[in-house]
């Protein structure tokens, strides 16, 4: 019997751990010492849910990588209807970017995120042969192709791309094969069938896939580029449209073929095997990435799609960020503050509204559940709220119905609750955060506020007020020299972030979706926002989270409840939300938020 050192040309390497893994350990033997196991690594492939887009999008474009997409254009669904709208995907969610020229869908796309091309389509609901350069930043037009169409399989990239079949009404279908060369485009070897909405795939010019499409019936067929011409390859597993892949030739990875499919294969040049489903059946959607580490995001499964999932093929188990539900509140209540310097597994969540009654009432999460603590000394709801459930501090808010606003202080010391120096300016639906010797609170109302304070443990101070007058901001993120001012209400809901430094303020990234009264967590450069209301009345309360990253938003995954003057505290790998309100009244639900984790897949050898 050969040995391993004969097979793999390496001996069994001794460590006195585990060593730190990367794809080069995948089938790699070594033996622990202290723990006297023979061990190896093995990879593992699936596919996990993250962010969605900020809205449905079917036929929309795709480029870039895994950490790095980029979906552009595209057609809302439902009603339909082309949309410019361009977001950029950062390996966590998704922000908007520069906006197309005109609404688009059913192009081609290719390169980066931040050298990309868009190519022919559906210009203003008609077929188009323009195509558009994205510099990062914005969207400018480049050299038109020779034949108007939409409906094209892209390849390559914005300065050698390619773009094959397609559809014009008339009807015409075409086998026409266009090559761009950063200026402008040729024809060069035509299909050898005709065929509107193909599957495709081709990370580079000279090498791709034309995977099934409208023939005019929906077939299996697919052709090979090699960089020449086309030939005819292994048919596709079933009849196919709309499908995305990612890859070359001789090594692709196919997913979400018609009709709203979970299903997804690899390639090796001759053969498709099975690969793992995706979670959520779709079509007409896009893609970006490498075979192993791939992006699905947008399409069609019928009644929407902003669903976004990354496959991975790697020796780490990758678990998804989410929220899951936690303990539940004693009593329904919203408009309570929390600890904002709190914890996942150590907050505090005080005064508050419930029916008609204002709340004096504190609760403590310990991870696990709630239990009741000493009240507050001043019943109120709509206050700021800073610290930790061993040293919290309460400030502002107001008595039922915003009659009577306060600008009294009080002091948690763990136990109970003492008074503190007041407030320069009564104010409730504020912001705010930090430490009880080092907090800070700014906006709120009556009206709208611009004044911020700083407390020092003793006594509030004015400090350099907001740019932007706000109240019922989305709760407080950050410390007292490190601060963010996140959305609100100008009195117009607003999607304005700023940045405090201690001394003054500056205007931050702006949220991409319109908020107030939400859940805050994290600091001002990894933070987050979550439920919130994004307009008057009950089809204005969001479940929707986004990330902050100190210098721009994008989207997380959303809250299970949607939810309004929802409190909230902890980091962004993990927060919670609690309380709140839904239609028609104060809820006791805690919702915990788990950041992406990796856990290394390795294996002991045993003698079974």
């Amino acid at each position: 019997m050969a040995t391993y050192e004969e097979i793999y040309g390496k001996r069994v390497k001794e460590f006195d751990s585990d060593p730190t893994l990367d794809s080069s350990y995948e089938g790699q033997v070594w033996y622990n010492s202290a723990t006297g196991v023979l061990r190896t690594a093995v990879a593992l492939e699936a596919w996990v849910s993250s962010a969605t887009l900020p809205g449905n999008r079917t036929y929309n474009g795709g480029a870039g990588s895994q950490t790095a997409a980029l979906s552009f254009g595209g057609a809302e669904n439902p009603p339909g209807t082309g949309q410019t709208g361009t977001f950029e995907y950062n390996g966590s969610g998704w922000a908007s970017g520069g906006a197309l020229p005109a609404t688009l869908d059913l192009s081609g796309g290719m390169g980066t995120q931040t050298a990309a091309l868009s190519a022919f389509g559906r210009l203003g609901g008609s077929a188009t042969a323009e195509a558009f350069e994205y510099d990062g930043a914005s969207w400018t037009a480049s050299g038109d192709g020779g034949t108007t169409r939409w409906g094209v399989g892209s390849a390559g990239t914005q300065t050698a791309g390619l773009a094959f079949g397609g559809f014009k009404p008339g009807p015409n279908l075409y086998d026409k094969t266009e090559a761009y060369d950063g200026s402008s485009w040729s024809e060069v070897n035509s299909l050898s069938t005709a065929r509107n909405q193909v599957g495709f795939l081709g990370d580079v010019q000279t090498s791709a896939l034309c995977i099934g499409g409208e023939a005019p019936s929906v077939v299996n067929t697919v052709e090979g580029w090699n960089g020449t011409s086309w030939s005819s390859e292994t048919n596709y597993p079933a009849t196919s449209q709309g499908s995305a892949g990612v890859g070359i030739e001789s090594a692709g990875l196919v997913f979400a073929p018609s009709p709203n499919s979970t299903n997804a294969f690899k390639y090796d040049g001759t053969t498709f095997t099975a690969a793992p489903s995706l979670g959520n059946g779709r079509q007409n959607g896009s893609r970006a990435g490498t075979t192993s580490a791939a992006l699905a995001f947008g399409g069609n499964n019928g009644s929407g799609g902003n669903f976004t999932e990354e496959f991975n093929s790697s020796t780490n188990a990758i678990t998804a960020a989410a929220w899951a539900s936690g303990g539940a509140l004693n009593a329904a209540k919203d408009e309570g503050a929390s600890s904002q310097n709190g914890l996942q597994t150590a907050a505090l969540y005080f005064g508050g509204y419930s029916g008609s009654t204002v709340l004096a009432t504190n609760e403590q999460y310990d991870g696990t559940s709630w239990s009741e603590q000493n009240d507050l000394g001043t019943a109120r709801f709509s206050l700021g709220g800073a610290g930790t459930t061993a040293a919290a501090l309460a400030y502002g808010g107001a008595a039922s119905g915003g009659g009577t606003v306060y600008n009294n202080s009080e002091e948690y010391n763990g136990s109970s609750w003492s008074e503190g120096n007041n407030l320069n300016t009564a104010r409730w639906v504020l912001g705010g955060c930090g430490t009880q010797t080092a907090a800070i609170g700014y906006g709120g109302a009556p009206g709208q506020k611009n004044e911020t304070e700083e407390y020092d443990g003793t006594s509030w101070s004015e400090q350099n007020n907001l740019s932007t007058a706000r109240a019922s901001l989305c709760g407080g993120i950050g410390i007292q020299t490190a601060a963010i001012a996140v959305g609100g209400q100008t009195p117009s809901y607003t999607t304005a972030t700023e940045e405090y430094d201690g001394s003054s303020w500056t205007s931050g990234g702006a949220l991409n979706t319109v908020r107030s009264i939400g859940a805050g967590m994290g600091t001002a450069t990894d933070g987050m926002v979550a439920g919130g209301s994004t307009g008057p009345g009950p089809s204005g309360y969001s479940a929707i989270s986004e990330g902050y990253d100190g210098t721009a938003w994008s989207t997380r995954p959303s809250l299970a409840t949607a939810r309004i003057h929802v409190s909230g505290t902890g980091t962004t790998s993990a927060g919670i939300a609690f309380g709140g309100q839904i239609s028609p009244g104060p809820v006791t639900s805690t919702e915990e938020f788990t950041g992406e984790t990796e856990t290394a897949n390795i294996k002991n050898f045993t003698t079974s």
